[in-house]
């Protein structure tokens, strides 16, 4: 199963006042393993960065500008992703904005039910609990200290850690489905059970330690459990 972690980062909050994306990046993970291969982009939002913007991203205008429009590098990253479900923090937010993007240059929006919310994972899990990435770094132990700024590909290396974590570890089905060797240990219906030894193992008691052990439950008489499960 192919699986894109996927992060942006945008001028603003609302596509539809003019707010752009400047930056995505991307994780490729097969059967919930990273595979290495990537995809980052910075994009010129061809709209100037709020004041604050450097401070949340350390993007400037000056850094934008003469990247990518979002028109130039859609086949590429339209290409990277395929049909790959798409795990997104807060998915609703980036996929408004790649929705919006991909409107402006007249191509298909992508379908909200492609979308992993790890937001949701995380609050359905931890209910009451912060939720954000920082937060959940912290719960799983996963190190963000090279986070300082938020970048899309860093962000995206560190969710994929997280959603990892959130569905149960690094390999969440391991073993599961795969066919037992003879001998080996049983996958049935209804869980886990090993299988019998082709042989039995010889008793390890001393004849003394037996005769010892039939005595003492003796003295406990004929109400003893030990005589009940026999």
């Amino acid at each position: 199963m192919r699986e894109i972690v996927l992060d942006t980062e945008t001028t603003g909050f609302e596509p539809e006042q003019g707010d752009r994306i400047v930056e995505i990046g991307a994780v490729e993970l097969m059967g919930h393993m990273p595979t290495g291969r990537t995809y980052h982009q910075y994009i010129d939002p061809q709209r100037a960065m709020p004041d604050d913007a450097f401070q949340v991203h350390g993007l400037g205008d000056d850094f934008l500008r003469g990247k990518p429009v979002f028109a130039d590098i859609a086949q590429a990253f339209v290409d990277f992703i395929g049909d790959a479900k798409l795990v997104i923090h807060n998915a609703a937010f980036d996929m408004k904005f790649i929705n919006a993007e991909l409107g402006w240059v007249r191509r298909p929006p992508l379908p909200m039910e492609r979308a992993i919310d790890t937001l949701a994972i995380a609050r359905k899990r931890f209910p009451g609990s912060p939720a954000s990435l920082d937060a959940l770094c912290r719960r799983f132990g996963i190190d963000n200290s090279s986070r300082t700024l938020h970048g899309a590909l860093l962000d995206s290396e560190i969710l994929a850690e997280v959603y990892l974590e959130l569905i149960g570890g690094r390999q969440p089905d391991f073993a599961l489905g795969q066919q037992p060797e003879r001998g080996g240990a049983q996958q049935s219906a209804t869980g886990w059970r090993p299988a019998p030894r082709p042989e039995k193992l010889a008793p390890r008691l001393t004849e003394a330690e037996r005769a010892a052990h039939e005595a003492f439950v003796a003295k406990m008489g004929d109400a003893a459990l030990w005589r009940r499960f026999s």
